[in-house]
């Protein structure tokens, strides 16, 4: 934002400083010269006027000598001619003499205002002794233009030092504009990105920045603050229901164990039917509460080595898959490293592998693998049971979605919020051959961090 804000800022200063002062500097330029042909010919007029008085009234040279001696102090070159463009004085140097002296003088006599040419530096200039029709003669001035260019470059130089100063204090200006936005919407974004990783106790900083933004930043505290609130409140209440819903189901249960011990004939299926009833009770109410806890989680992300907790697990659940006559293995795959909250891979693995081993008959077989996909990494459990009816699927990731299944039918539940909450995806698809797939695709971590 700080480069874009700059980048636009120069550029508009660039465009109205070519717009405004490259034509101010064209118009002085324009005029400087125009100054200086108006003097030069007044010059001449001057040195024309008294070169009239000898040409015409025949009065003594004295004072066209003395305009021309003025000229020559004034470093000009002067040169009078008489009506049949004759040379009758001129100063010293002889600039106003030569080929294009005579073209103007020809011109001048002619009755015509010829346009004065610049040669080498000097501008010369031809005007009539006399009357414009009659003329007595005609006088010639040469001009060096060194001071005029002078005078025209440092015109051109004041504008280039004016036009440098004026970007310059526009890259500062923008500069300091653009880190006075960026600055706290970078901060709020800091904020904003930690409090979605589950820090929620992070705040964003009121005190700078346009009002605008110390507005966003206190309504975004004030959000923070009432979703810690909430959380912490969901959090504690779960643990009240947690205690107080497993306190009277194990006290239950050991009043069955205890009327149990001496029970015979239907009395003693009837409390075995109970006591199965109160397990089931027990698992439903375990795999409701962890589903709330996976609601409730704002995972902080830690680099997680997926092959590595995915041989783990499979280890861990080689005993029972044996047990089942289940064949389970982890396919070989790269070294990869997820951003997931810590425990959060295990627990999604351990629900997806239970469901599996559940669900494929002996015999079958169970396989954990892994890969990166597409910026992401991609973990599968694939297993060659009986599948799953696609409007199973559809509803699968919901609260006892499949009203089919042999659990609590909350595993997936957890699966889906875990990965979700993580900023991962999963999905369900059919094993080629037979069987149910369950693809999670997880933020791969990033060394950044």
């Amino acid at each position: 934002m700080t480069r874009r804000i700059t980048w636009t800022l120069l550029a508009l200063t660039s465009v109205l400083l070519v717009l405004a002062v490259v034509p101010l500097a064209v118009l002085m330029t324009a005029r400087e010269r125009t100054a200086f042909r108006d003097d030069q010919r007044a010059a001449t007029r001057v040195v024309a006027a008294a070169a009239e008085e000898h040409l015409s009234d025949r009065k003594p040279p004295t004072d066209m000598r003395r305009e021309l001696d003025t000229a020559a102090e004034a470093e000009d070159c002067a040169a009078v001619y008489d009506v049949s463009a004759r040379l009758v004085a001129s100063t010293p140097c002889t600039a106003a003499q030569g080929e294009e002296a005579q073209e103007l003088v020809g011109g001048v006599l002619a009755g015509h205002e010829p346009e004065p040419p610049e040669n080498e530096g000097r501008l010369l200039t031809a005007e009539p002794a006399g009357e414009v029709r009659q003329p007595a003669g005609a006088v010639v001035l040469a001009r060096s233009a060194a001071p005029r260019d002078a005078r025209i470059a440092a015109i051109w130089g004041w504008t280039a030092v004016i036009g440098a100063a004026g970007l310059t204090a526009a890259v500062l200006l923008s500069v300091r504009l653009a880190r006075w936005v960026s600055r706290p919407l970078s901060a709020l974004d800091a904020t904003a990105r930690k409090l979605g990783e589950g820090a929620l106790d992070e705040r964003a900083d009121v005190k700078g920045g346009p009002p605008e933004v110390r507005r966003l930043a206190a309504t975004l505290n004030t959000m923070a603050a009432r979703t810690q609130a909430l959380v912490h409140g969901h959090r504690t209440m779960i643990a009240d229901v947690s205690h107080q819903l497993r306190t009277p189901l194990a006290a239950l249960r050991l009043r069955l164990d205890v009327l149990g011990t001496g029970a015979r004939g239907d009395t003693a299926v009837e409390l075995d039917a109970a006591q199965e009833e109160i397990a089931r009770l027990s698992r439903m109410v375990d795999g409701l509460l962890a589903v709330a806890r996976a609601e409730q989680t704002t995972p902080l992300p830690a680099e997680v080595r997926v092959d590595e907790v995915a041989r783990e697990r499979v280890a861990a659940w080689s005993p029972v898959a044996e047990e089942r006559g289940v064949r389970l293995r982890a396919s070989e795959g790269p070294a990869l490293t997820a951003a997931l909250g810590i425990g959060h891979l295990e627990q999604i693995l351990d629900n997806l592998i239970a469901n599996a081993l559940d669900a494929v008959p002996d015999e079958g077989n169970v396989t954990v693998g892994h890969r990166r996909s597409a910026g992401s990494a991609r973990v599968w459990v694939r297993d060659d049971g009986p599948g799953m009816p696609d409007g199973v699927k559809a509803v699968a990731f919901r609260r006892f979605g499949n009203p089919e299944a042999s659990g609590s039918g909350l595993g997936l539940a957890i699966v889906h919020r875990l990965v979700t909450v993580n900023g991962g995806s999963a999905r369900l698809e059919d094993t080629p051959g037979g069987g149910l797939t369950v693809v999670l695709d997880l933020p791969v971590w990033d060394t950044a961090r």
